[in-house]
């Protein structure tokens, strides 16, 4: 399911990622997010490569159950580009 990271104290949203009932698990139990790669198909933690480690304040489900809110203290950039978040490039137009 989808996996909103959101900074916990701002309120920035950071990025999304996917995660199936392991990866919420392993983030549940070891307080770091874990991730499941679709492209890969395997899981990774946030900031095990990279050093930019997401530690998890709060977990909740929407009100469909199917989607995440992981509110997380965000160390460095979330976004695999090397910005702070995924959601920083161009805004796209409204009419």
């Amino acid at each position: 399911m989808p996996a909103v990271a959101q900074q916990y104290d701002t309120g920035e949203v950071l990025m999304l990622g996917w995660m199936d009932d392991e990866a919420l698990h392993r983030t549940l139990t070891t307080g770091r997010c874990t991730y499941w790669s679709r492209s890969r198909q395997e899981y990774w933690v946030k900031g095990d490569t990279s050093g930019h480690v997401q530690h998890v304040k709060s977990v909740a489900l929407d009100c469909d159950g199917d989607t995440l809110l992981v509110k997380v203290d965000q160390v460095g950039a979330a976004c695999h580009t090397g910005d702070r978040t995924c959601f920083d490039a161009d805004r796209l137009p409204l009419s």
